[in-house]
């Protein structure tokens, strides 16, 4: 055991002084990475699995800040003390073995499929950690500008924006497709031939990849695949299908090279050419078969943007509906405009939700409803809180008040109209009529959909990643990030983009907890709060007991 392991308790250790040591030498792999010096990345990849500092980063990520801290693998093993966690920093190594992994079933979103997902050991958890520390930022450096999925510092906005960006000036036909089972079919011997790492990077997750998972007690095999739900398995992915946009590139003439946008496994290909699109749809066939992929032929479809084609105008992408619509000349140069908008299908989705959370709810109280509702509304609209939504949070709040008034109706079936609308809603305010419980101090007003401002999303810089050290540039990105809350919009701002505890910088993939500094949880006055992260709220807290 290292005797810094020894030295320290995991309350007393310097976070701050780890957090900036790892990101140097992260920055380092990613600017030799950018220059093409192997040797130099290997040689700084070695320096940090042997680095205690990354260590212990790796297992606070797994330990306290991952949402799946409390989810056992095959181990038994959960939520570790303190001790504990020191002792799992001591043990992590590289080797050429690993563990089943624990096989859970989750419903898929929109669909009556079950998605599998793999739950390693939690030592298997802590070194995959490690080991993305050492490989994220070489591949952050070689990755293409149009792929946005499980990468820090882009999201699902910035393959919208691209999208936006691509269509604005001219309608075009768009191959909408996915990659079939993209986490289940990968080969194993093609992803460790591209990942081309050291042999000791390469034993290990390779090992990972061979390990099987137990599902219900049975032992089952893995030969092709990379487990859903592990660290490393997000960017395994991303490194599978990394070459696909250079690949068309060089596949057709400058004057005719489609756009690319890509999402994870989710991808749309944008030409104003249809022959162009079907060319592409061919070739992304044969360019996965390399991987042990292929597109799914049920999420498959040609469109276009402005006109009929096969049926439908526009696609659906990521949630979003993209499509143009004709307009006057008053109204658009180009007689067109581009509306992004919810989908159909996630409105839909969205109001079940609403409607069996309502259902199931029938006896609690008005604030307890309303408490299980605003999260739901809360975070729907701030997702869509980048496009044309207006009216769709309109509609969407006049869905929720008819559904409400019959949950109150049915509660009073022999009570009048105006006694059960005064009793539940407050009537004449700003905002009409608002669902609120007027039997707490506070009244508990239920979120409006329409609350929510629209604010236009910039799109990430093509050549941009986290790494390449332009702080500036990050910290107010984070901090006009639309999916932030208000709150923390303006303590990023008064705290130009650093932690109130620890200082350093908050990176996109940082989780940041706001802090009542005197521990009034009902105190929201702006000089009561900061912006910290998750890891030192808990430090704080603790030092509080």
């Amino acid at each position: 055991m290292s005797e810094l392991t020894t030295t320290y308790e995991w309350k007393t250790i310097p976070w701050r002084k780890l957090t900036r040591k790892v990101f140097k030498l992260q920055r380092r792999i990613y600017q030799a990475s950018l220059r093409g010096d192997v040797k130099a990345v290997r040689k700084l990849q070695r320096l940090m699995m042997k680095s205690w500092y990354a260590k212990c980063l790796a297992v606070r990520r797994v330990t306290q800040d991952n949402w799946g801290k409390k989810t056992a693998g095959i181990d038994g093993l959960a939520s570790l003390s303190p001790s504990a966690r020191l002792a799992l920093v001591g043990c992590l190594q590289l080797g050429d073995k690993a563990a089943p992994s624990r096989r859970v079933w989750i419903p898929k979103p929109g669909s009556a499929e079950q998605r599998p997902l793999s739950i390693p050991t939690m030592y298997d958890r802590a070194l995959q950690a490690l080991v993305k520390q050492a490989l994220e930022p070489e591949w952050e450096a070689k990755f293409e500008p149009n792929s946005y999925g499980f990468r820090p510092g882009r999201s699902c906005r910035d393959a919208i924006g691209a999208i936006f960006l691509s269509i604005k000036q001219q309608p075009k036909y768009v191959l909408e497709t996915d990659v079939a089972k993209c986490f289940d079919r990968i080969n194993h011997q093609a992803l460790c031939e591209k990942l081309n790492t050291s042999p000791s990077l390469t034993r290990q997750i390779r090992a990972w990849l061979k390990a099987g998972v137990m599902d219900g007690g049975q032992f089952q095999a893995t030969p092709t695949g990379a487990a859903q739900g592990s660290v490393l398995s997000p960017l395994l992915a991303n490194v599978a299908l990394h070459g696909m946009e250079v690949a068309i590139q060089k596949a057709f003439p400058s004057d005719q090279c489609p756009k690319l946008v890509r999402y994870a496994d989710d991808l749309v290909v944008i030409h104003k050419d249809l022959a162009v699109v079907q060319t592409s749809q061919q070739f992304l066939s044969e360019w996965l078969s390399g991987m042990g992929l292929e597109l799914k032929p049920s999420k498959t479809r040609i469109t276009h943007t402005l006109v009929l084609y096969e049926g439908r105008v526009g696609f659906d992408f990521l949630g979003y509906e993209v499509r143009q619509y004709l307009v006057g000349k008053t109204h658009s140069k180009q007689g067109f405009k581009t509306i992004i908008k919810p989908s159909r299908e996630a409105q839909a989705r969205h109001y079940r939700r609403i409607r069996a959370l309502v259902k199931s709810h029938r006896a609690v109280s008005q604030a307890d409803l309303i408490d299980h509702l605003n999260p739901i509304i809360r975070g729907w609209a701030n997702y869509y809180s980048n496009v044309c939504s207006t009216t769709t949070y309109t509609s969407m709040d006049r869905l929720v008040y008819l559904k409400l008034w019959a949950w109150a109706r049915r509660r009073h079936s022999h009570k009048s109209r105006q006694w059960i609308a005064h009793k539940y809603w407050l009537i004449g305010t700003r905002e009409g009529w608002v669902f609120a419980s007027r039997n707490e101090p506070d009244s508990i007003r239920l979120f409006k959909h329409t609350q929510t401002s629209i604010k236009r999303h910039v799109k990430v810089k093509g050549s941009r990643s986290p790494f390449d050290g332009d702080w500036s540039y990050w910290s107010q990105r984070v901090g006009h990030y639309p999916m932030v809350k208000p709150t923390v919009a303006r303590l990023l701002k008064s705290q130009v983009g650093r932690c109130k505890h620890c200082g350093l910088y908050f990176l996109p993939d940082d989780l940041m907890e706001v802090h009542h500094m005197d521990k009034n949880q009902n105190n929201y006055r702006q000089d009561n709060l900061a912006l910290i992260h998750r890891h030192c709220h808990h430090q704080i807290h603790a030092r509080c007991v």
